[in-house]
């Protein structure tokens, strides 16, 4: 029979991003913190180089442990990272940003501590974020079964000629598009890639998908809204075999003539601490967009 000390514990993750020191001066406190308040801690490896004690678990198997909190020290790319290893699970994330303001990792450094004490109050705003399952399919073979945050793209290398993509919702044929590459977005992901190609701003609560074109050959082509609930799949067409698949920003899959990505609305989510900061208020910061006149 469990001790009720084993019943009640719980365990937190810290996940850094890489060659960060400020990360070394953050971690004695922080660890201390989360002992004192009933935590086990595990940390990934490039966390690993700033301290010793706890024990390592790599990135890609922390869902594989019954987390309750994972701190996330770094930028939008490592709060994508751990979005990642972590979707199966639904764990709360607290991003920690070490840098500017960011979309995701909003809570400063100096808000640490307070974010922390809410979170252990049970106070704490946590928001909903959409994932996107996205599957790379070859003739009837899955190749790839993937978990998506921001967007999948597929995308052309840079020396070849544009390839053709046909587009189909709920298995209707939309359009062929004639392209650089095509962008499928989440909410969240609609202010990465999507937006500098032209896509637009959506809302993290919208329950929806962005399809954008890469530099559509024709200026009819433009960027598509669509309801979440819907089944996204693109299918390449290209003789050259030179095109690629990207899934937030990460390295990417080669593609074959023929291959079809299909996207839909995944059953796992991202839930992340939020410290109250409107959306709109990151996006006049991030992208210098104009205060109210006096």
């Amino acid at each position: 029979m469990p001790s009720p000390r084993a019943s009640t514990e719980k365990t937190a993750a810290i996940i850094s991003r890489p060659n960060r020191p400020a990360v070394a001066q953050i971690l004695p406190g922080l660890l201390a913190w989360l002992t004192e308040h009933g935590y086990k801690v595990v940390i990934d490896q490039q966390t690993a180089l700033y301290t010793n004690g706890p024990e390592v678990v790599p990135r890609a198997q922390m869902a594989a442990r019954p987390l309750d909190l994972v701190v996330v020290l770094g930028g939008d790319g490592t709060l994508l990272s751990a979005a990642r290893v972590t979707a199966t699970v639904d764990v709360p994330l607290l991003g920690v940003n070490l840098g500017s303001l960011g979309f995701l990792t909003e809570v400063p450094l100096q808000s640490l501590y307070p974010m922390l004490e809410a979170i252990a109050q049970k106070r704490a705003t946590v928001e909903h974020r959409s994932l996107m399952q996205v599957e790379l399919l070859r003739g009837d073979e899955v190749l790839g079964n993937y978990q998506v945050f921001n967007d999948a793209v597929v995308n052309k290398t840079a020396l070849a000629r544009l390839n053709t993509y046909d587009l189909f919702i709920d298995k209707a044929f939309v359009s062929s598009y004639r392209a650089d590459g095509m962008i499928v977005a989440t909410p969240t992901g609609s202010t990465a890639y999507s937006l500098s190609a032209g896509g637009p701003v959506l809302m993290p609560s919208v329950s929806g998908f962005v399809i954008t074109p890469v530099a559509p050959h024709s200026l009819t082509h433009r960027p598509l809204v669509v309801p979440d609930s819907v089944e996204i799949e693109i299918l390449l067409r290209s003789e050259e075999e030179v095109a690629y698949l990207s899934l937030d920003g990460q390295p990417g899959v080669d593609l074959c003539d023929g291959d079809r990505v299909r996207c839909r609305r995944s059953e796992h989510q991202v839930n992340l601490f939020r410290t109250g900061t409107d959306f709109f208020h990151v996006l006049r910061t991030k992208m210098k967009w104009g205060d109210r006149q006096a």
